[in-house]
């Protein structure tokens, strides 16, 4: 198990849309344990492989209370999504420190492979809808701050790159 870096925005990596993965076998599953392990250790609630430099469909999410319930989404497909949506308050491993308003739809239902490379469908409500539609983002390039004003965009892209000239001091 190993602790991968995570890109920062505006890093033009994850602008990258994500292949799918073409097959289960020992180098995705470690990966998922290595992503799983980051996404722990950088305390989030879900991690794309887009952001640690994978440019595979995969994303990681744990979303309990206790943190041991990972969910692991291998090239995942919205099936269905909920006619309803609400504004949710979204943060991102690879926008520290931000915290912004995303419209996400209510419910999805979403079919993917987990990590023994069996497909199922999950559908999702409250955080772990959230955090599905954003995860899958990452894997089609996008980053929550793309769904904010151009100013506000500015403004956080101006802020990261201070902190990132500062942290290589």
């Amino acid at each position: 198990m190993a602790l991968l870096p995570i890109l920062c925005f505006p890093d033009p990596r994850l602008h990258i849309v994500a292949k799918p993965v073409a097959e289960v076998d020992g180098r995705i599953r470690t990966l998922c344990t290595d992503m799983i392990a980051t996404m722990y250790d950088a305390k989030g609630i879900g991690l794309a492989a887009t952001q640690v430099d994978v440019h595979e469909r995969l994303i990681v999410i744990d979303v309990s209370e206790e943190r041991d319930e990972p969910l692991v989404l291998i090239n995942p497909e919205l099936v269905w999504t909920s006619p309803t949506s609400h504004l949710n308050e979204e943060g991102c491993l690879s926008v520290p420190g931000i915290y912004d308003g995303v419209q996400r739809f209510d419910t999805v239902q979403v079919r993917a492979l987990d990590g023994t490379g069996k497909s199922r469908v999950i559908e999702a409500d409250g955080l772990l809808s959230v955090c599905i539609q954003h995860e899958m983002d990452h894997l089609m390039g996008r980053v929550f701050v793309e769904y904010l004003s151009p100013l506000k965009r500015k403004r956080i892209k101006t802020k990261m790159l201070k902190a990132q000239r500062e942290a290589e001091r």
